[in-house]
This record gives C-alpha cells, sequence and structure tokens, in this order.
C-alpha cells in the first residue's frame, strides 16, 4: 500500500511537472499515455528497479532529439544517486549516469 501510494504521487508529479509543454500539462502527459505515445511511469519504473536497485528521488519526462524520455533519479542502498534514462515510449533503457 505504502509503496502504491509512492508511486501515485510520483505519477502525479511527474504529470503536474512535464517539462514538455507550455500549456495543460496534465491533459499533455494523459494523452500521451493513452494514446500510447509514451508508457506508463509504473512500467518504467518497474525497468529502473531492474537494473539498479534504490530509492526513487526524482522522475522526469523530458524531451530530446525528438524523443520523448523518462529521466529516473535513485539513490542506492550505499548512498550513491544514479540518472538512468529510457525512451518513454518503447521503454527501452538507453543509459545510466552515476551523479556527483
Amino acid at each position: 500500500m505504502k509503496n502504491s501510494i509512492k508511486l501515485l504521487t510520483i505519477s502525479l508529479l511527474i504529470i503536474l511537472s512535464v517539462p514538455l509543454y507550455a500549456d495543460d500539462d496534465n491533459d499533455e502527459a494523459k494523452r500521451l499515455v493513452e494514446s500510447g505515445e509514451i508508457l506508463e511511469l509504473e512500467v518504467v519504473l518497474q525497468k529502473a528497479r531492474e537494473i539498479q536497485t534504490g530509492k526513487i528521488l526524482e522522475v522526469e519526462l523530458e524531451k530530446k532529439a525528438g524523443k520523448i524520455i523518462y529521466e529516473i533519479e535513485l539513490l542506492t542502498p550505499n548512498g550513491t544517486v544514479f540518472e538512468l534514462k529510457f525512451d518513454a515510449k518503447t521503454g527501452k533503457h538507453l543509459s545510466t549516469e552515476k551523479e556527483d
């Protein structure tokens, strides 16, 4: 239950802070998911957890070079912060970078 609430909170934050569009971010993010243009956040978070365990710190949805990208920042149990990037449409893992 606690994880569901966290996931819902993260989902709402991403919908409310999608930097792709200046107008109606909520409606646009919802439309992108419903139209199949991007995967639901929950699907991508599961992929991220399969690659790197840790606590999700931040999720962003950005448009780069014509692609929509999920950027997931997480804190590992040993205190290292990583940023994982995924293609929002396919869920393909694009990169993992250690944050300073």
